[in-house]
């Protein structure tokens, strides 16, 4: 039944995907965040959703009537830099065959990353395309949420299988991300049932977060707990309210979970912790002698036997920061680096110029909770590989498209103005 129902909702989506490519952008979106196809038991289970999805995006490009157009800021900038530094050191790669394959992966997502910037033009794209990203990464935080309840805490969460997140700890990472949107969508919504609704959401969400019972999670939803208290206008009720509710949820959760954080403070002892500790020395030593790095295929038995401080101690980076340092070097790292503090830039202009108006109060508060999410992903990858993964590039695409919007919407604002003085003179 829902191998069905999702071949008959990709058969409704596909015409309006192709003539509208911010359709197809969202269409690819749900697919690549909430992977759907790996909830069924059936046929659907390894059609290639994806693959159809980028196609009709592709097409539309060809057909579509609506306006397409680039952005040339600063994040879009740093993007095709270090996409472009990705080939360089996929060319000079300790193993390129191995390295070409994960590039195609990856590039998969940033063209389409590509076409979002492109297609995204009008508030409501920017609106749609933001529910979609909440409700696929949300989908697990309703379903983790209530897992975790009924468990008492005491059995993990997971995402889907074949997935950036299918791993309790990436997961965890994209939940946290989204609640500040979350939450930003429950501050502009008229309609009390969905403000609600999109509380009980976020509650849940932060309830599977913990349910993943990640430390890097944990680490970064206290980071953005401080952030969201600072942008707080009432930072007491704000502040009692995140202790009350980060309380209850803590208290909930069972001696086996506290046990787990616990290891936060005495890595020392914890062999997973070391295990990173040992691939984060080997990112930095290729880094020091390689400047393109190694490329995607870093963490083999001959590069930590040539780089690790340990050699037999095999791990991937679990690091946004040191995966990117070991693949790309610092040349690598510094484009990276520089995507985010760009589009942390612009959602704080958009803040500046728009903190004023109630006509975008909407744009205000979108920016602020774009900012705590990616301030999220920054302390949460920290300890994860998800260098790559969609939701923060679609983070970036949300800002740069927004200011892309407001500059367009001020320019308007001027022209009118400008015509009604010529009447009256």
């Amino acid at each position: 039944m829902r191998d069905l129902l999702l071949v008959l909702i990709l058969l409704w989506a596909l015409p309006k995907a192709v003539k509208h490519t911010y359709v197809a952008v969202n269409l690819w979106s749900w697919i690549s965040l909430m992977n759907p196809h790996r909830l069924s038991y059936g046929f659907a289970f390894d059609m290639p959703f994806a693959a159809i999805a980028a196609a009709a995006a592709l097409i539309s490009l060809a057909v579509t009537k609506d306006t397409l157009a680039i952005p040339k800021e600063r994040p879009v900038i740093f993007l095709a830099l270090f996409i472009t530094w990705m080939f360089v050191t996929t060319a000079t790669a300790i193993y390129p065959e191995d390295s070409i394959v994960q590039l195609k992966k990856v590039l998969k997502i940033q063209i389409m990353t590509v076409v979002a910037l492109a297609a995204l033009h009008e508030r409501r794209h920017i609106q749609l395309f933001l529910w979609i990203n909440v409700l696929s990464i949300g989908f697990f935080g309703l379903k983790g949420g209530f897992f975790t309840v009924l468990t008492g805490g005491g059995a993990r969460v997971w995402g889907p299988p074949g997935s950036f997140i299918e791993d309790n700890n990436e997961l965890g990472t994209a939940l946290i991300m989204t609640i500040p949107l979350m939450n930003y969508l429950r501050l502009v919504s008229p309609q009390k049932w969905v403000k609600r609704g999109l509380l009980t959401l976020t509650l849940l969400s932060a309830a599977a977060a913990l349910g993943t019972q990640s430390r890097g999670a944990l680490l970064a939803i206290a980071a953005m707990g401080f952030v969201l208290w600072l942008r707080s206008e009432r930072k007491a009720l704000t502040g009692i309210s995140i202790a009350l509710v980060g309380t209850l949820l803590i208290s909930f959760m069972p001696s086996t979970w506290e046990s787990r954080m616990s290891t936060i403070q005495d890595y020392q002892n914890d062999g997973s912790a070391m295990g990173r500790i040992n691939a984060w020395h080997l990112a930095v030593n290729i880094a020091n002698h390689r400047l393109t790095g190694a490329g995607f295929e870093a963490y083999t038995p001959e590069t930590f036997a040539w780089y690790a401080p340990n050699p037999v101690d095999i791990h991937v980076a679990h690091s946004i920061y040191f995966s990117v340092l070991a693949e790309h070097g610092y040349i690598g790292l510094f484009l990276f680096l520089g995507v985010w503090m760009s589009s942390l830039g612009i959602a704080s202009r958009i803040r500046k110029e728009t903190r004023h108006d109630p006509e975008l109060l909407w744009l205000f508060h979108l920016a602020g909770m774009c900012q705590v999410s990616l301030i999220g992903y920054a302390v949460g990858g920290a300890f994860l590989s998800l260098a790559y993964f969609d939701l923060p590039y679609n983070i970036m695409v949300i800002l740069v498209t927004s200011w892309r919007w407001l500059k367009t919407h001020q320019k308007e604002a001027e022209s009118k103005e400008l015509a009604g003085r010529a009447q009256i003179a």
